[in-house]
């Protein structure tokens, strides 16, 4: 509906210019003298009505003849209803009752919008595209005398090549693919164009609608195939960090100090922070002597955590040799440790 009220505005401005004789103040000057010259007749005459009107129709007649074209367009004229050529732009003349502008060519670039409405892809899907024209008058000799109505003509070729274009075209492409589809519509628009003096400059699609139970589906697809590139990604991640455990486990092996340094590493991060849970296996405290190490990591959580809030002389002494008898327990545990390794 809304292409077709489209067309009809297009077809009303046509008829608008078609067929009518332009007056300008050259006409309007012609108009003046022609009824002053019908007057001053009459007053020689004695108010001759005849005189009168013998001037008012020298006066429209001469107003008829100069017709101005402007820079843009071009004026189609017919002797006795035989094409005698074009004229503009500028002032031209033509002879009252003997000649007619039969049509206004504008030659400028035109646009036209069109659509195509619940029309299936190729997969049988309904669609609704919008679509804009560009196009523009080559030859205003053929745009007259070729065709009718040029500019209706051209609208229902663009509607009807854009439904040709979707029907044999699935609804991917049509979604993905919208520079190759715009180039086959204007070339099969300007093939049809071509021999009423039209070209066409461009075709741009401005919307592709589909159905909302289809737009739900496709959402959730690619919602699913986004999952599955993070789920690959994740399993690529996984394969490069065991490389390099197993890089890092291999350098390890001949050098145990290193190890251990690595491990009493991992128990300070672990157990820096208050109200912190390390799990150690047993056969890692077994294996790198960590027993003492973990004993004296854990004394010194339990003091953090066991100190009181208020503060006093004399709980502030007892608290600090608490600290200092656990730091050196857990400096001794340290020595033992770093022996045992050497």
């Amino acid at each position: 509906m809304a292409s077709l009220s489209r067309i009809a505005e297009g077809l009303k401005g046509s008829r608008g210019r078609v067929g009518l004789t332009r007056l300008n103040i050259i006409s309007y000057l012609l108009l003046i003298a022609g009824v002053g010259l019908g007057f001053g007749v009459a007053a020689g005459w004695h108010n001759n009505r005849w005189a009168i009107a013998a001037g008012w129709t020298q006066g429209w007649v001469a107003a008829m003849s100069p017709q101005i074209a402007q820079q843009w367009e071009r004026a189609v004229v017919l002797r006795l209803g035989k094409y005698t050529g074009l004229r503009g732009p500028g002032l031209f003349w033509i002879i009252p009752g003997i000649d007619k502008v039969s049509s206004w060519i504008d030659q400028r670039i035109i646009t036209t919008g069109f659509a195509a409405e619940q029309t299936l892809t190729s997969d049988t899907v309904p669609v609704n595209v919008d679509a804009v024209l560009f196009w523009m008058v080559y030859d205003p000799e053929k745009a007259a005398l070729e065709v009718q109505d040029y500019k209706v003509a051209v609208s229902w070729a663009a509607q009807t090549a854009l439904r040709d274009i979707i029907g044999r075209t699935p609804l991917t492409i049509l979604l993905r693919g919208r520079e190759q589809i715009e180039a086959q519509l204007q070339e099969l628009i300007d093939e049809r164009s071509n021999p009423w003096g039209v070209t066409v400059q461009s075709v741009e699609m401005r919307d592709v609608i589909i159905p909302e139970s289809l737009q739900d589906a496709m959402s959730r697809e690619a919602q699913a195939a986004r999952e599955k590139e993070a789920r690959i990604i994740l399993g690529q991640a996984e394969v490069e960090i065991a490389h390099l455990f197993a890089r890092a486990a291999s350098s390890y092996e001949h050098n145990p100090t290193a190890l251990h340094l690595r491990a009493m590493n991992i128990l300070y991060e672990g157990l820096k922070e208050k109200g912190a849970l390390m799990l150690v296996p047993s056969t890692a405290v077994e294996s790198m002597g960590l027993g003492g190490l973990v004993g004296a990591a854990a004394m010194r959580q339990q003091a953090l955590s066991q100190e009181p809030a208020a503060s006093g002389s004399v709980n502030g002494t007892a608290a600090g040799k608490g600290m200092q008898g656990v730091s050196k327990a857990a400096a001794s545990e340290l020595d033992r440790a770093a022996q045992a390794d050497l």
